[in-house]
């Protein structure tokens, strides 16, 4: 999966090397070509190839936090009968 990424910085590289070792290039230069042609284009191309991924993650996370939440809405897991929700107002003794 990550050969091409890998392949194209190489590429990358090499490009920035001859930038750097031509009579009218300069390390500056080198350097823009790297980010500009390698690093940037690299970190996008990865960050949509892991959108899938980071789907499946934070719908496992959300199902998990959802079973939490129902195992804790429950303070006696369902086995014993719950009290009168409403506590009797005004009475007196």
């Amino acid at each position: 999966m990550y050969i091409v990424p890998i392949a194209w910085l190489y590429v990358v590289v090499m490009m920035s090397i001859a930038e750097a070792t031509n009579t009218n290039g300069s390390l500056l230069g080198a350097f823009i070509t790297f980010v500009l042609y390698g690093v940037v284009p690299v970190a996008l191309i990865l960050y949509f190839m892991a959108a899938p991924a980071r789907k499946r993650a934070i719908r496992a996370r959300d199902a998990a936090e959802l079973q939490v939440q129902l195992a804790s809405s429950q303070p006696d897991a369902g086995q014993l009968p719950s009290a009168d929700p409403v506590s009797p107002v005004g009475k007196e003794l």
